[in-house]
């Protein structure tokens, strides 16, 4: 049974009623695993998917590869495909090619398999020609794959039709995985495995060789992090990269690498020379089109203010950009300032803010293992599964070869000693009617010496050829010996095997290309004066500003059916933060609010609300402003308005909420408030809707940077709620309705408030407020 069939629901019986869905089950698994193994994820033996691989052995099998250091004579990457799709792979021609283009591309392939001649592709995402135009051979490393196929050395199995066969993996002398990486989806599994360096590849599996209990420190200092095939430069920190070579899975920052050219009259421009991985010339000639020729957005009127800033930001830094990629310089964009006097990081810092000139590469190190299973492993795991299996090749080789020379060593004894009797030997072939068998029973030969004897050639009887059969025994057995140390002895094969991996690092090693340098995320601020402002929030969610502080409220006019949610007294290089109904938070700076004596904007213009989330809550402040967070479920915690700023428009996700509970009005704890400092919270106050109070120092809260549920505020009685919480350092205001539906409020001072201390998480007090608590807020 094969690995595969071990994750499929059982076949139905002869004579069984077939049930639709466990057939639509089988069928589709059985389509998935097929997808996952035979097409889309490599297997870490070789680094190949079996197109790559039938590509590989088709070519080798029709002389393409290098004979000696001379390179075979290229053919028509047609006649290639055909032979491909023919002999090993029925699917269709043009996926068959594209696999062959990508293995000799060298902006694709860190170490090129096929040596291509003629158009194959650019990094701009130009095509190749098509396969009647183009040439194909082997590169010299492929040898590294291919050279000892014909040793014994791997599992062949029959092609689809039977009519011949292909090697299950090829005998790769390096961890071609890590070398070239890969990339592919599947049916639920994906892969993203990078380049690497194969000095450093090649270092770690013989450290790994020597020392299997090699620490992970010691791997990640052979190897730092991939190494693209087109340069650039890694800034993520060495922690991140260890992080994700842990795992299995990450997401790498990585930039272009330029150089400024000086010109004449003090001028100067920008020259781009190395771009990140998947990134080309044209995709950042069309964002810095996008920026600064913008189109209206789909369903919009005009453009945005965003799309306004961002255009008169660039434009002031840069003047033009033009690509004069060539031949002999492979990527070279240069960027022209809009005056000599522009600051050099000012232009560097916008362009790596909104180009792709600064990106993200993603690591996710999934591939078939040694066990037939599709698996998401850690570096070390695939080194080390790579090593078991170049172990098992040089032992397999190792067999095949032995048995090779104790064939040619039995016949060469057979022929030794026939020589010793030529005279006899001649007259008994002569004489005998089975020459054969007399020869066996006179010498005491096997079957196989006497039939060598019998078809050895009259001229193989001199005395000179007595002399090469005697130097071919000594040579054959001391070649013995060799092999059956090797198979004998695990610490022989172990120094062949790091022998092996340093001769193939010393001949094909070369430079690294990607610089692994950390740096900050290139981040473009966009400079706002720093003046007072007031923020209007009304009722329904229109937004505004007024220039200073200290308007009156009942100043402020609204839509009919709309009134006044609140006003914040804060500064233009602040935020305004929205809070969901389903625990989302959202940012929007200040500065981007609308001004003017007008209505506003909706918020829900300037950020992405999903279906059916509502506002419920807003607050603008400082990043240092302190908030106290709550939930009707009776949890909360404490968390800095820095850490709820996203540069997402959608937000994200930050207060956790259970069923049927919802956000309670977010509370200032500490931080400036407006022109006036804030005295620091001492205490919480919690007020239910079933009318109970309870305190507590401030203290007993812990801060939540990412969010979550927090910690349990109130004890709450079944069915009553938190209407509300606010941190306090003098008194709080108590808002609701009474009779009626009549809004009603109390104000509780600092004795009052006391008489409800208590520890976090306790009942609390019962309060004769004379009506139901909806919100509590801190009064100063």
């Amino acid at each position: 049974m094969s690995d595969s069939s071990l994750l499929l629901p059982p076949a139905p019986e002869a004579g069984d009623a077939l049930d639709l869905g466990g057939y639509a089950q089988r069928a589709y698994l059985e389509y998935a695993l097929s997808v996952v193994k035979g097409r889309a994820l490599p297997d870490v033996c070789d680094g190949l998917k079996p197109v790559q691989r039938r590509i590989l052995y088709a070519m080798d099998r029709m002389g393409l590869s290098y004979s000696g250091n001379a390179p075979a004579k290229p053919v028509k990457s047609a006649r290639v495909v055909g032979d491909v799709l023919g002999r090993f792979h029925p699917h269709g021609d043009q996926s068959a090619y594209d696999a062959l283009v990508r293995l000799a591309q060298d902006f694709n392939q860190r170490y090129p398999l096929i040596d291509g001649q003629g158009n194959f592709g650019s990094r701009d995402g130009d095509g190749a020609a098509a396969m009647r135009y183009t040439e194909a051979r082997l590169t010299k490393i492929a040898g590294l794959l291919l050279d000892e196929i014909d040793q014994g050395t791997v599992q062949f199995v029959p092609n689809y039709d039977g009519s011949t066969e292909e090697p299950r993996q090829l005998p790769a002398r390096l961890p071609f995985a890590l070398l070239n990486g890969a990339s592919g989806i599947a049916v639920g599994l994906a892969t993203e495995i990078p380049s690497h360096n194969l000095r450093e590849v090649a270092d770690a599996c013989v450290a790994l060789v020597k020392n299997p209990q090699l620490t992970e420190d010691e791997l990640f200092a052979l190897v730092p992090g991939p190494d693209y095939p087109g340069g650039g430069q890694i800034i993520s920190s060495a922690a991140d990269i260890q992080d994700a070579y842990r795992s299995g899975r990450g997401s790498l920052k990585v930039r272009a690498r330029w150089k400024i050219e000086d010109l004449a009259r003090g001028q100067w421009q920008l020259v781009v020379t190395e771009l990140p991985p998947g990134v080309s010339a044209q995709k950042v000639l069309e964002e810095i089109e996008d920026i600064t020729n913008p189109k209206v957005k789909a369903g919009k009127k005009a453009l945005t203010q965003e799309q306004t800033q961002l255009k008169a930001s660039m434009l002031a830094v840069l003047d033009g950009v033009r690509d004069e990629s060539s031949k002999d310089a492979p990527v070279r964009i240069v960027f022209e300032p809009k005056t000599g006097k522009v600051p050099q990081q000012e232009l560097i810092t916008a362009l790596l803010a909104h180009t792709s000139l600064e990106t993200s590469a993603p690591i996710n190190l999934t591939m078939v293992g040694l066990d037939g299973r599709p698996t998401q492993k850690s570096l070390r795991q695939m080194l080390a599964e790579w090593v078991d299996f170049r172990q098992g090749t040089i032992t397999r080789r190792s067999q095949h070869r032995l048995a090779k020379v104790l064939e040619r060593i039995h016949i060469l004894e057979g022929r030794q000693l026939v020589l010793l009797n030529i005279d006899e030997v001649i007259a008994i072939i002569r004489a005998a009617e089975e020459p054969k068998a007399a020869l066996m029973a006179r010498f005491n030969l096997s079957e196989r010496q006497a039939e060598d004897i019998l078809e050895i050639r009259l001229r193989q009887l001199a005395r000179l050829e007595a002399i090469k059969i005697e130097q071919e025994l000594s040579a054959l057995r001391e070649e013995q010996g060799r092999l059956e140390d090797i198979l004998a002895n695990p610490a022989s094969l172990r120094r062949l095997m790091v022998k092996e991996i340093e001769a193939d690092a010393k001949q094909f090693a070369d430079a690294r290309r990607t610089l692994i340098q950390a740096e900050k995320k290139a981040v473009a601020e966009v400079k706002v004066l720093d003046e007072p402002v007031t923020v209007v929030v009304s009722q329904k969610g229109w937004v505004r500003t007024r220039q200073g502080h200290g308007h009156e409220a009942g100043s402020f006019a609204f839509k009919a059916g709309d009134g006044l949610y609140g006003t914040f007294e804060c500064r233009t290089v602040d935020q305004l933060i929205v809070f969901g109904s389903n625990g989302r938070v959202y940012s929007v700076p200040v500065a981007s609010l609308p001004g003017g004596r007008g209505d506003g904007q909706p918020v829900t213009t300037l950020i992405e609300l999903e279906a059916g989330t509502q506002l419920l809550h807003y607050f603008a402040g400082p990043p240092q402003a302190q908030l106290l967070l709550a939930s009707s479920g009776g949890y909360g915690f404490l968390a800095q308005v820095e850490n709820l700023v996203s540069r997402q428009k959608g937000g994200k996700a930050f207060v956790t909420l259970g069923e049927g509970e919802t956000l309670c009005a977010p509370s200032h704890a500490a931080g400036s408030s407006g022109s006036q400092p804030l005295l620091p919270a001492t205490h919480v106050a919690c007020a239910s809707a079933g009318g109970r109070i309870l305190t507590f120092e401030i203290s007993e809260l812990k801060a939540m940077a990412n969010g979550g549920r927090g910690l349990m505020l109130i004890d709450l009685e079944d069915k009553d709620s938190l209407a509300g919480a606010a941190a306090y350092t003098r008194s709080v205001r108590i808002e609701g309705l009474g009779r009626g539906g009549k809004e009603r409020e109390e104000q509780l001072e600092i004795r009052s408030l006391n008489n409800a201390r208590a520890a976090r998480a306790r009942k609390g007090k019962a309060a004769d407020l004379g009506f139901k608590p909806q919100r509590v807020t801190r009064v100063e």
